[in-house]
């Protein structure tokens, strides 16, 4: 059965729509996995609210500890990767990781930055082949099909791809070169746009942004299902 890992990486804890402030991405995350279990309900699912409960941010010791051999690290250097190794245990079990992330200045909120960084593991996630200057990096989380879905808001227009402000968007390119450097390349985008409009046009956006993601996952559950042998006749 498909393992689901969801993250939401915005800052407002509410949904928009039911709560003040609430957050679109927030929202779009909510739709996903409802939609899913609806018609899945035997599906697993890992959730995590990254924005109200934000990972460590790395620092020296998490870095010497990393890049210490397993069989080499001193307790310290188990302690100090603990949660590290529960979030990449996390990231590895899920068949569909869902994110729920705004674009910040620009970019990933610090909190979504913050679980690449403890997610991006030499030795788990991903291996460095010394053999082979050329091509030094081995991603471990290719052996298996698994799908990211980026599910954002912006507060403006034209973020998306031949936007015409897409060259000031490093939200889903960035996340989109995290993730494939470690093995996940299959990745599904869909947006919101207009917050900071509202209106007509904000409303346009998230009914169409909806629709796309009750799409995505009938699309994504057939892709998913099982091989079954025909019984015979």
């Amino acid at each position: 059965m498909p393992h689901i890992l969801q993250l939401d990486a915005s800052a407002r804890p509410g949904l928009a729509g039911q709560d003040p402030h609430g957050s679109h991405s927030r929202n779009l995350t909510h739709r996903f996995v409802s939609q899913w279990r609806a018609r899945r309900a035997q599906d697993s699912l890992t959730y995590r609210d990254i924005g109200q409960n934000p990972p460590s941010f790395i620092n020296h010791d998490w870095i010497a500890s990393s890049f210490t051999p397993q069989e080499q690290r001193e307790p310290w250097m188990q302690e100090t990767l603990a949660e590290s190794e529960q979030l990449v245990d996390e990231l590895i079990a899920a068949d569909v990781l869902v994110i729920g992330a705004p674009l910040y200045n620009f970019g990933m909120p610090a909190a979504l930055k913050a679980w690449i960084d403890q997610i991006v593991r030499p030795g788990r996630t991903v291996d460095i082949n010394e053999g082979n200057p050329l091509d030094p990096y081995v991603p471990k989380l290719a052996d298996r099909p698994r799908h990211a879905v980026i599910l954002s808001a912006r507060g403006g227009i034209g973020f998306g791809v031949g936007g015409e402000m897409a060259h000031m968007n490093h939200l889903e390119p960035n996340l989109i070169t995290a993730l494939g450097f470690i093995g996940i390349t299959q990745v599904h985008l869909i947006a919101i746009e207009g917050q900071e409009v509202g209106g007509e046009l904000l409303a346009e956006s998230v009914a169409l942004a909806l629709s796309q993601v009750d799409a995505l996952v009938a699309q994504l559950q057939h892709a998913l299902q099982p091989n079954r042998t025909p019984e015979p006749a």
